[in-house]
C-alpha cells in the first residue's frame, strides 16, 4: 500500500493479451473506490470492453480480443479516470449476527496479543462501524470491506491456514472480511456468522454487491 500511496498518477499493466489492470493512485478509501465504480460504469459501455470488474482501488478490463490500439485505449482510460467523480451507490444495509471467539474465532488471542486490547474491546471496535462493500473477489461472494478501526489492524498470518469455514469473520492487515465458502486463508479469524453469501441457485448468486453495507451484530462472545 505504501508504494501505491506514493504514486500520483494511475498505473496500467497488461494481464495477458486480452485484459489490463488499472490501479488508481493514492490511498485506498471510499471516495476513491466510488470513482472506481464510476469508471467501471463508463468503461463497460466501450465497444471493445467485454467486462469491467472493480477491485480494491483498481479496475480490471477484459476484451473479446487483444485491443488493436492499446496506447489510445490507455489514454482514454486515464482521461475517464480524471473526469470520474465519486458517486455513492444506494445499496442495502445487511446485518450479520456474529459469535466472536471460541472455536469459530481461533485467532482472537493473536489479535489480542498484537493490539494489546481485551476481547471485549476488540469486539466493540469491530462491531461499531457500518462497513461499505468495496468490491467482490478472492472467491465467489467474498466481499472486500472498508472502514475497519485501525486500532484492531493485525498483520496477516505468516503461515496461512489450510481451510477456514464459510462464514468465518477475519482480520487481515487494515481490513476485515467474511469468508463466503470454505478454503485457505492467511487472515486472523476472530468469529463466525451463519449468513450464506453465495448461492448459485439464486439470481444474482452473490448476496452482496459493491455499494452495499455490512453491520456486524454481536450475537455472543465465547472466551
Amino acid at each position: 500500500m505504501s508504494a501505491q500511496a506514493s504514486r500520483t498518477e494511475p498505473s496500467i499493466s497488461l494481464l495477458g493479451t486480452t485484459a489490463l489492470l488499472f490501479e488508481a493512485p493514492g490511498d485506498m478509501n471510499l471516495p476513491s473506490q466510488q470513482r472506481i465504480w464510476a469508471l467501471a460504469h463508463e468503461a463497460e459501455s466501450w465497444p471493445e470492453v467485454r467486462e469491467a470488474v472493480p477491485g480494491m482501488n483498481n479496475l480490471m478490463l477484459t476484451f473479446t480480443r487483444a485491443p488493436r490500439h492499446l496506447d489510445a485505449l490507455c489514454e482514454r482510460l486515464c482521461n475517464a479516470w480524471s473526469a470520474a467523480t465519486a458517486v455513492p451507490r444506494e445499496g442495502r444495509v445487511v446485518e450479520l449476527p456474529v459469535v466472536y471467539g471460541g472455536e469459530g474465532g481461533p485467532h482472537m488471542a493473536d489479535v489480542m496479543a498484537h493490539t494489546g486490547l481485551s476481547v471485549e474491546a476488540i469486539v466493540e471496535l469491530h462491531s461499531a462501524p457500518l462497513y461499505p462493500v468495496y468490491a467482490l473477489g478472492s472467491h465467489p461472494g467474498y466481499c472486500y470491506l472498508g472502514g475497519m478501526d485501525p486500532r484492531i489492524a493485525t498483520p496477516r498470518r505468516k503461515t496461512p491456514v489450510l481451510s477456514i469455514p464459510g462464514g468465518a469473520v477475519s482480520i487481515g492487515g487494515a481490513q476485515t472480511g467474511v469468508s463466503a465458502s470454505a478454503g485457505p486463508s492467511g487472515w486472523n479469524t476472530i468469529g463466525s456468522t451463519s449468513m450464506v453469501f453465495f448461492d448459485p441457485a439464486q439470481d444474482p448468486p452473490a448476496m452482496l454487491q459493491p455499494g452495499d453495507m455490512i453491520r456486524f451484530r454481536v450475537e455472543g462472545i465465547v472466551r
